[in-house]
């Protein structure tokens, strides 16, 4: 599965584009989630988490392995050259564990957000506040169009 690439949805809003994994769902957060198998659920960062990070420099996970996690719960830590962030759960279930390759290559999260970027694992289900590709792009406009707004007024000033 990590070399097949699923269909996506192209977006491209100001000078931000990427494409959508059609079968993900997407959290307001910008993190997506992917069915591996019956309840077991792969989680990582969107492509803009990724942009708003920079380039990915190191990572943990506070969560152990079946420790039960729910949405909103801190589960780790991503550290980009911009910025580092909390890593909140999109799921609800037990921690299924980290990606191993990313334990080496960090640069995966940014290189192949969508593919062998991925973060962690969660049996469970997803977060009832995670959406489609269709329904991610409005939470992406409204973000990108707060970012430009915030740009705008710095510029004035």
């Amino acid at each position: 599965m990590e070399n097949s690439r699923p269909k996506s949805l192209h977006y491209k809003r100001s000078h931000f584009a990427t494409q959508l994994p059609l079968g993900y769902l997407y959290s307001p957060s910008h993190c997506w989630i992917a069915q591996e198998a019956e309840g077991k659920w792969r989680i990582g960062l969107t492509k803009f988490a990724t942009r708003m990070l920079g380039e990915m420099v190191d990572h943990g996970f506070d969560a152990e392995l079946d420790m039960p996690v729910e949405p909103g719960q801190i589960v780790g830590w991503v550290e980009g050259f911009k910025a580092i962030s909390d890593l909140f759960c999109i799921a609800q279930g037990k921690f299924a564990g980290g990606n191993p390759a990313i334990k080496d290559k960090i640069g995966l999260v940014g290189k192949d957000p969508y593919g062998a970027g991925w973060l962690y694992r969660v049996l469970g289900s997803p977060d009832s506040k995670c959406v489609d590709a269709r329904a991610y792009e409005k939470v992406l406009d409204k973000t990108i169009d707060k970012i430009l707004e915030k740009q705008k007024g710095d510029d004035i000033q």
